[in-house]
């Protein structure tokens, strides 16, 4: 399964220029996957060869844009003024959790379930196997990866790491406040310290970790771009302009560094993202004033956009098995299914988004939900065995 996903959005105050830009990078993330799998982008590239192509190959790079995003809106959920906030960590790992994996878990049980309805319509290399149960606990704990698991849908991999991404900053800032309470330090003391845990994992990222394929399994490979967002929230709270234009210049040392270290292009896209935003907070861009009515569609698309994400590849699998069962996949029809396709799983998102997403994370929810993969995985098990 292909490596790209965007992140859930925490109860922050919306900021319409990075929903807007969340829907972009999620549309590029769905023609990635809608251009590699199944049989329809093998019939439907005929028609515009040089946007499938490009489509493969770097509409993952999105998945940059949402890691400086996260960062960006981490950093305003637990250190805004840069000291922690939160008077219980637990409980808000917790909530973190909670408000990734109930949409998660809706999602991947109807993944579930489409794979079995579709796996004899439907021989392609991207229908998910029939799971077992160490499988499905792993992915409810978010440990798929980690444990050696097949993925059950596409990109399930970014909800775990969004969750480690998010823990590995808790702890750095925590951290931070623990020495300060043990040491005495002065608040301003305190602030330089977190910043210096972060930009250390930041550092060792992108020379180290980010430089090694076999740890994409863990948070330490993706912190570089999902720090550099944290460090953009920052920079954009000082006051001075002197105090901005040095964090805006050790942003751009941090990057080019990285780059001329070991050129990556998601950490190039990473960068730039990261410099942009950077400078659109500068010039108030991301106030809700600044955004034209005329782009509600996109701001609204960009908020569903990690429900829209857990929810196309089943329905892509579902609308590739009855098109490529019931007629000849023909470049109008693979490019109709698309289509189809793309229109499907924004309804799809609207109501996961509806439904599951936009309601409060609760103990109850996550078992229930976890109850539900559990067991519609056991049936499909029985059935397929």
């Amino acid at each position: 399964m292909d490596r790209a996903a965007p992140a859930a959005k925490p109860a922050a105050s919306r900021m319409p220029l990075l929903d807007a830009v969340k829907g972009l990078a999620c549309l590029l993330i769905v023609g990635h996957h809608l251009s590699r799998y199944g049989p329809l982008p093998e019939g439907a590239a005929s028609l515009a060869p040089g946007v499938f192509d490009w489509l493969s190959q770097y509409g993952r790079l999105a998945v940059q844009v949402f890691l400086v995003l996260a960062g960006f809106l981490a950093a305003g959920s637990l250190a805004p003024d840069g000291t922690l906030r939160i008077d219980r960590p637990l409980v808000r790992v917790f909530q973190r959790y909670g408000r990734l994996v109930m949409p998660y878990l809706a999602a991947l049980t109807f993944s579930v379930i489409v794979a079995a309805l579709v796996r004899p319509w439907l021989d392609d290399e991207a229908v998910p196997g029939p799971p077992v149960m160490a499988q499905l606990i792993a992915h409810g704990l978010l440990l798929q990866d980690l444990l050696g698991f097949e993925a059950l849908s596409t990109g399930v991999w970014y909800v775990a790491i969004d969750f480690q991404l998010f823990v590995l900053a808790l702890a750095a800032i925590g951290l931070s406040e623990v020495l300060q309470r043990r040491w005495a330090m002065r608040p301003e003391t305190s602030r330089w310290l977190m910043a210096g845990f972060v930009l250390l994992l930041v550092v060792s990222s992108l020379a180290v970790f980010n430089r090694h394929a076999e740890l994409d399994v863990t948070a330490f490979y993706f912190f570089g771009s999902y720090g550099l967002g944290m460090f953009v929230f920052w920079i954009g709270r000082t006051t001075r302009r002197s105090t901005w234009g040095f964090g805006v210049l050790v942003l751009a040392l941090l990057g080019a560094a990285a780059l001329a270290l070991d050129w990556r292009s998601r950490i190039a896209t990473a960068w730039i993202t990261a410099l942009a935003v950077a400078i659109i907070q500068h010039l108030d861009g991301l106030k809700p004033s600044a955004w034209p009515a005329v782009g509600e569609p996109l701001v609204r698309l960009g908020r569903i956009s990690y429900s829209l994400f857990l929810i196309h590849f089943p329905v892509l699998l579902l609308v590739s098995a009855v098109v490529s069962h019931f007629m000849r996949v023909t470049p109008w029809i693979g490019m109709t299914g698309l289509l189809a396709t793309v229109a499907l799983s924004i309804g799809a998102a609207f109501v996961l988004y509806r439904f599951v997403e936009s309601r409060p994370a609760t103990w109850r929810g996550v078992l229930g939900l976890f109850a539900g993969l559990l067991v519609c995985g056991a049936v499909v098990s029985l059935i397929s065995a």
